[in-house]
């Protein structure tokens, strides 16, 4: 029994995507960090002010609050990120990013590009391009 085409795509996005992630965390583990907190440094470098609250953190990152909480305690041990109280709010807790967390996140993102580039190489610009479209389409 053949399987529908649509079982077969989502089989092969799952594939893919676990492949990816793979690479993506051996590579960036030269640089002492996981994919998770590589997302959450990308993040902070790209908010205004190198700045976000925690709720938006966990929220980019596709945890929840508890598993953003683990998630920057020891990044936050090793200087890459530190909380900061809100000047309008002082319930609301800030994750800043220090120079150290933006000079890790700095090398790492040419690791997370020279993968990325490895990866995508088997599809010409194009390609890469009418894929990109069809996964925003499909809400990606």
């Amino acid at each position: 029994m053949t399987q529908p085409i649509t079982a077969s795509i989502a089989l092969a996005i799952t594939e893919i995507h676990s492949h990816l992630q793979r690479s993506l965390a051996g590579r960036l583990s030269l640089h002492g960090i996981s994919f998770s907190e590589f997302l959450v440094l990308r993040q902070l470098a790209k908010a205004e002010g190198n700045k976000l609250r925690r709720i938006d953190l966990a929220q980019g990152a596709g945890l929840s609050a508890s598993g953003i909480t683990r998630l920057l305690n020891p990044m936050e041990k090793i200087g890459l990120v530190e909380k900061e109280a809100a000047s309008r709010d002082a319930r609301v807790s800030l994750v800043a990013l220090t120079q150290a967390g933006a000079k890790i996140f700095a090398e790492a993102e040419v690791s997370f590009q020279q993968v990325t580039d490895e990866f995508m190489s088997r599809l010409s610009e194009q390609e890469q391009q009418l894929w990109l479209g069809l996964l925003h389409k499909l809400g990606a």
